[in-house]
């Protein structure tokens, strides 16, 4: 898995050429999900029964085989057969926001941990809540693994599709759920 840094902007930079945004909506065993990609690489992953339920925006083109190989990974993933995905993904954040999203990538699939040992990582222990909230803002949900992170005391925290998605997850890779 990579991320395409190079050709990533900032949430606040505008877009200044125009790209074509691809979608699908995938069927999985954790609910419907709605992948997005542009030339760059995957853009981000949507619970359409989240917290906030997603649509696809309406200059959005729906193209199932542009987002095959994603949509076969996490499959696969589900499965319980893919442990690491090999995807270019070119999630838009802030350099903080991609530098937490970098640091996800590096926890173990298997592994969790707390929000202040992220932030340690990062090279700043007291940055629990500015990591917790870009954590929070990961537009590609299990594929960068914002459900490895949970709170200092063990207990899960927050989760975009819900908390029991994030369980789900987690005993997956405990390799006590298939959940295909």
């Amino acid at each position: 898995m990579w991320l395409n840094l190079g050709i990533m902007l900032s949430a606040r930079q505008p877009l200044t050429t125009t790209t074509t945004t691809n979608f699908t909506l995938m069927e999985s065993p954790i609910g419907p999900l709605l992948l997005a990609a542009e030339d760059a690489g995957l853009r981000s992953i949507e619970f359409v029964n989240g917290r906030r339920p997603a649509h696809p925006d309406p200059d959005w083109h729906e193209d199932p085989e542009r987002l095959q190989e994603p949509a076969r990974q996490l499959r696969a993933y589900f499965a319980g057969e893919l442990e690491t995905f090999d995807l270019p993904l070119a999630p838009a954040g802030t350099s903080f926001q991609l530098a937490v999203w970098r640091s996800l990538c590096e926890i173990p699939y298997g592994e969790t941990i707390s929000y202040g040992e992220l932030a340690r990582r990062l090279g700043n222990p007291n940055a629990s809540r500015a990591v917790g909230l870009a954590n929070g803002a990961n537009p590609l949900p299990i594929v960068i693994p914002c459900h490895r992170v949970i709170g200092s005391n063990g207990k899960l925290t927050g989760y975009g599709g819900g908390l029991p998605i994030k369980e789900k997850l987690l005993a997956l890779e405990r390799r006590q759920l298939r959940l295909l």
